[in-house]
């Protein structure tokens, strides 16, 4: 059994509600399929530069929550970071969980009281939107079993 570092690994047992990416069934198995297809393109400009390997979930929480909406529904929240711009996560019924949460290290970030964010407010940014195009993109092409660059 694989262990999970993102926090509501352990709880996070709700299913697909869409059918659009066969073989992602949990939020575990998405993040499987992630782990093989971030990269630097759709990490958030600002933090390109500090992007890497070893920190594959940096600068990719809006798209990633977004997505992750599209595939279990339920809503997507926002932390307020320091430098004024949310860290959203995902609340699909009472299971809360944040694919990205490993690119804080050991900080532990607040998820309660957390106000609910929107993609027509997010992808009011061009850039954001692409990304998160670019991103759903290549999670198709690594489920059909090709990668896209």
């Amino acid at each position: 059994m694989n262990r999970y570092g993102f926090y509501g690994s352990e709880g996070a047992d709700v299913k697909a509600v869409s059918r659009d990416f066969p073989g992602i069934e949990t939020p575990c198995d998405l993040y499987d399929a992630l782990c093989g297809v971030w990269c630097a393109d759709t990490c958030a400009p600002r933090m390109r530069d500090r992007w890497s390997e070893g920190n594959k979930t940096l600068g990719q929480c809006s798209i990633t929550a977004f997505l992750a909406q599209d595939i279990f529904g339920g809503k997507v929240y926002g932390i307020r970071r320091p430098d004024g711009n949310y860290h959203c996560f995902n609340v699909v019924g009472g299971c809360t969980f944040d694919l990205t949460s490993e690119q804080f290290g050991d900080e532990r970030l607040c998820y309660e009281n957390a106000p609910e964010q929107f993609r027509e407010v997010h992808f009011a940014k061009e850039e954001k939107r692409l990304r998160y195009e670019h991103l759903k993109q290549l999670l198709e092409a690594w489920l059909q079993g090709s990668v896209i660059t």
